[in-house]
Order: C-alpha cells, then sequence, then structure tokens
C-alpha cells in the first residue's frame, strides 16, 4: 500500500538569497517536548536536512508510515515548507549573526495549523514537528516504542525466567517458557492458542468451567415435573460457583501479564472464587443431609457463609497475593474446606456411619476434600519442578496439577450431592423418613 505524508500548504521562504533548494516533506505524528534548534553553520545545516529527508523518505515508503504517523494531525503552515540553502558557507561572523537574526524572525511568524485550528507556537511550546531538524532524530527512540509494541502484539517470544521483571515472578523452579509482559489485552487473550507456561494452566480450568456450564444449562432446562424448581435453585448455588471459581482462575492466568495492577485484580478475583465454590459445594449437601434438621442446617450454613466471607475479604487484601504468602494462602483455604469435617461428624454420630457412607454421601465428601488438600499441597511445595527444576516448564507443573485435582474434585462432589438429593427426594417427606429401608454400601 503506497502512502504519502500529507502536507500542509507551502510556504516558501529563504534563509537567505539562493537557488538551490532541499526539500524537506512533511509528515504528521505525535510530537516531543524539545525544543526548535538550529545550526550554527550551513554545513551542519546540510547535513541535519540530507539526514532528515533519508529519515522522511523511508518512513514514507514503509508501511509503518500508515501505522504510526496518522494523518490530519498537526502541520507546519511556515518555516518548513521548502529549506533553500546557499552553496556557499558562512565565513564571516557578522553573517552568521544575520542568518541567525533572520531564523528567529522566521520562527516568531510561524503559525501551527492543528486538527484545522491556527495556534501560535507559543500556546504549544510543547510540539514539535517531524520536519524539524534535530526531531527525527529524537523522535527515534518514540518509533522504536511502537515498533516494539506491534511487535509484542502480532508475535512474541517466551523467555526466561530470569529475564522476566518482579511482578511476573513467581515459581523460581520453572526455568522458560514464560510470556513477556504483553501490551493489549487482545494479545493476552491471544496467548492462550500459545505454548508457554500458563497454557496448562488456563485450559484446564478453562475446559472445566465450560463443561459445567453445559452441565448447569442441561439440569436448568429440565421440565419441572422431572426436576423441581427448588432443586435447579439449589443445584444452582454448586454449579454457579464451580464455573465462577475455574473463569476466574483460567481469566487470571490469560490476563495477568498484561501489568501489575492487572495482575493484582485478577488475583485477587482467583482467590475470591475459590472461596465462591467452596461455599457453593457445601450448600446442596448440607441441605439434603440435614434435610429434616432445620436448626443444624441453618447453623452450619452460616458458619460456612461467614468462613468463606473471610476468605473473600482476606483475599481483598494486596499482600496476600504475593509470592511470601503462598503457604498461607494454601492453609487458609484448606481451613475453609476442612470446616465441613465438623457437620460431617454430626451427620455420622446421627445417622449412624452406615448410612452416612451408603447415602449421605460421606464417601464422596471425603475423596474430595483429598483431591483438594493434595493438589493444594502440591502447588505450595512446588513439586514435582522443585524436584527437576527445567524439566515440567510446560507440562505437568504443580499448578497444572492442582488445577486438575480442583476440576476432578468438583465432579466427584457433583456425583456425591446427586446421589444424596436423589435418596432424599425419594423416600419422600420427613414425616416417612424413619421407615427408610436398607441400602447397600456404594462408593
Amino acid at each position: 500500500m503506497d502512502t504519502k505524508a500529507s502536507t500542509p500548504p507551502s510556504t516558501t521562504k529563504s534563509i537567505e538569497t539562493g537557488t538551490s533548494s532541499a526539500p524537506t516533506g512533511i509528515s504528521t505524528s505525535n510530537f516531543s517536548s524539545d525544543s526548535i534548534k538550529y545550526s550554527s553553520t550551513q554545513e551542519q545545516k546540510n547535513k541535519q536536512a540530507k539526514f532528515h529527508q533519508q529519515q522522511l523518505d523511508l518512513l514514507r515508503s514503509s508501511e509503518l508510515n500508515e501505522r504510526f504517523w496518522p494523518p490530519n494531525l498537526i502541520h507546519r503552515a511556515a518555516l518548513h515548507g521548502v529549506l533553500k540553502h546557499k552553496h556557499h558557507h558562512h565565513d564571516h561572523p557578522d553573517e552568521i549573526d544575520q542568518e541567525n537574526e533572520t531564523e528567529k524572525k522566521e520562527k516568531k511568524n510561524v503559525k501551527l495549523e492543528i486538527n484545522g485550528k491556527i495556534m501560535d507556537p507559543a500556546e504549544c511550546d510543547n510540539l514539535l514537528d517531524p520536519s524539524d531538524m534535530l526531531y527525527v532524530p529524537n523522535n527515534c527512540a518514540e518509533q522504536v516504542e511502537q515498533f516494539a509494541k506491534y511487535v509484542w502484539e502480532s508475535g512474541w517470544k517466551a523467555m526466561p525466567h530470569h529475564a522476566l521483571p518482579n511482578w511476573l515472578r513467581d515459581n523460581d523452579f520453572l526455568l522458560k517458557g514464560h510470556r513477556p509482559p504483553l501490551p493489549s489485552v487482545k494479545a493476552c487473550f491471544k496467548s492462550i492458542f500459545r505454548v508457554h507456561t500458563e497454557t496448562g494452566n488456563i485450559w484446564t480450568h478453562f475446559i472445566g468451567a465450560i463443561s459445567f456450564m453445559t452441565i448447569a444449562i442441561y439440569f436448568w432446562t429440565r421440565p419441572n415435573l422431572e426436576i423441581k424448581f427448588q432443586e435447579k435453585v439449589i443445584f444452582g448455588t454448586f454449579f454457579i460457583g464451580a464455573i465462577i471459581c475455574l473463569l476466574c482462575s483460567a481469566l487470571f492466568h490469560t490476563f495477568y501479564c498484561y501489568s501489575p495492577k492487572v495482575s493484582k485484580l485478577f488475583n485477587k478475583i482467583d482467590y475470591c472464587g475459590i472461596s465462591v465454590l467452596t461455599m457453593g459445594s457445601f450448600v446442596p449437601w448440607l441441605y439434603y443431609a440435614f434435610y429434616c434438621e432445620a436448626l443444624p442446617k441453618i447453623m452450619y450454613l452460616i458458619l460456612i457463609g461467614i468462613l468463606g466471607i473471610s476468605c473473600i475479604v482476606v483475599s481483598l487484601w494486596d499482600k496476600f497475593s504475593t509470592p511470601q504468602f503462598r503457604a498461607i494462602r494454601a492453609g487458609m483455604f484448606i481451613a475453609l474446606g476442612l470446616s465441613g469435617i465438623i457437620p460431617a461428624i454430626h451427620y455420622s454420630l446421627v445417622f449412624g456411619s452406615f448410612k452416612a457412607f451408603n447415602v449421605g454421601g460421606l464417601g464422596w465428601l471425603i475423596l474430595m476434600a483429598i483431591l483438594y488438600i493434595a493438589g493444594a499441597c502440591l502447588y505450595a511445595a512446588r513439586i514435582p519442578e522443585r524436584l527437576f527444576p527445567g524439566k515440567f516448564d510446560i507440562w505437568f507443573q504443580s499448578h497444572q496439577i492442582f488445577h486438575v485435582f480442583v476440576v476432578l474434585a468438583a465432579y466427584v462432589h457433583y456425583h456425591g450431592i446427586t446421589k444424596l438429593a436423589s435418596y432424599r427426594l425419594t423416600i419422600g417427606d420427613c414425616l416417612t423418613a424413619h421407615t427408610e429401608a436398607d441400602f447397600s454400601f456404594e462408593f
């Protein structure tokens, strides 16, 4: 595509009388805060003008011209239209002083056209046109920065751990394959289709969230004669908790490389999602396990709610998301999960261990707790990458194993509460509960 720099109305002013001229194209760009400077000798001016013209020609012929030099931004209406240079050099100081005075007058008469509005240079001293002699060298840094962003966004290379900024350093045992800081949300989203240290972490929970969405949609769309509205609401707390937790985790691992601020924000959201999943998991089990015991059911629901909300509040604390608090984070969420032991013991004492395991879903509840705890312990201890640094940089690292265990635990819990609800709804209301028959052990 042929791109051309826009040129304002041409004003030809000569610094002195002369026949030769060096055209200087006018391009548009964002301007730096440098002031306009002029050379003390004509030879230096000629060299600068030649270098400047080469840079402008290069930009005109480059595809980056259209990307980084947007049209209709700022034009110089005078001074930089066409510069006419002398063939001879000024050897007398009076001639040089006279030329400098002429340049000052020319500069004083300059008017700027900014988006169609004529302005005096004094009103915008921080603006410098690309056609100024010293602008292009100063603008090179801006062009490099813009080009670097373009490269990062269109294609980036994985980095070793030691080259990452401090806010991206989390696991010292993953030596290579890390994403660099990415400049946009779009670039972060596109990175989920690349292979790096976070690929497994993103997709394990993203696929898990999609699977629970599918189950929830199927569950909620069943006719009320098949599944009552009340049961849809109770199971809905679990589905919502699981979907929120898995989605928050996937989003955190997708966007945390955008900036330190975004990383902290999504890290907090990630931990809040864990608390939501834990609370949502206990609601169906407590509801059906203590179906006919209103007081303990309400007390345990309030207890789990208080503990879960406390974890959410602590998760919003900035220091809590730092690597130093990794063990404390794991321990706190383990404690939240283990709080379910109290109602489980209560249920076993009241109804007996046989019934608790056969119809109360206690076995599935224990298996879920084992998966959660095992995954959290591996995550906190950084196993297996701690034992074999650099061998599990991309796949089978501790965080990925933890994610897989979380999804498996959620499915195990869903199976357990499904069996418990089926039993509870089969035996009828609470008045006929004492006539229950024996049930075979199903684990």
